[in-house]
């Protein structure tokens, strides 16, 4: 089973993007339940994810797409339950490119569903301490356009299971948990980059149980749920 674990670089606002680091530091583990990871980080563009996304999912053949991205206005993390048919025409991408039309496909659903168990991805994120919630709005900005890309390429077959997970902005510099700090303390303190390195594991294992046991039932995708 290999996994495909995506985040972003920088972009306008943002000079710094925690799920470059994230996706690096998941993609070197080698967790309990096996397979492969492969890590990708997408100039936050446009022209980028349409051209790196289809050949990524051509070359690396992943039965799992794991995306990531930077929500700076939010404290915890935001498990996506759905993509939006819906781009802003306000906000241009690193290149300058800026959309003419409010819309990613049109005559296409307003919304759709991303193919994964979002409620037990948030209940494995909370497991480990770092304050989460499901979110039915991934904007309309670079994060929402690769999720409606996921759902087109799970929708032709091959992906068993594509979630996206929006993280707050953390600082730069890790800092280690203290030994004897239970998950109540955790939760009262500003997430670090440690509390998302241990979330993102417990989601990516999460979503590679889910991912084995649709397999293995009916040969069918993992739905949202």
């Amino acid at each position: 089973m290999t996994v495909l674990i995506t985040g972003f670089g920088p972009f306008p606002g943002a000079p710094y993007n925690p799920t470059e680091p994230l996706v690096r530091a998941l993609a070197r583990r080698r967790g309990p339940t096996g397979g492969r990871r492969v890590g990708h980080i997408f100039r936050v563009s446009y022209a980028a994810v349409d051209r790196e996304l289809p050949a990524l999912i051509a070359r690396e053949r992943p039965t799992i797409l794991i995306m990531f991205g930077l929500a700076s206005r939010t404290k915890h993390l935001r498990i996506e339950t759905r993509a939006r048919n819906a781009l802003t025409q306000l906000v241009a991408d690193v290149g300058g490119h800026l959309p003419v039309t409010g819309a990613i496909a049109t005559g296409a659903p307003a919304t759709r569903p991303l193919r994964a168990p979002a409620r037990r991805l948030l209940l494995a994120a909370m497991a480990t301490g770092v304050p989460a919630a499901l979110s039915h709005d991934a904007g309309r900005y670079l994060c929402n356009y690769l999720a409606w890309r996921a759902t087109e390429a799970a929708g032709e077959g091959g992906l068993r299971l594509a979630a996206f997970i929006h993280v707050p902005l953390v600082p730069r510099t890790r800092r280690p948990e203290p030994q004897r700090a239970g998950l109540r303390r955790r939760a009262r303190r500003p997430v670090t980059l440690d509390d998302l390195m241990a979330a993102g594991e417990a989601i990516l294992r999460t979503a590679q149980t889910a991912a084995r046991l649709s397999g293995s039932d009916s040969g069918t995708p993992a739905t949202p749920h």
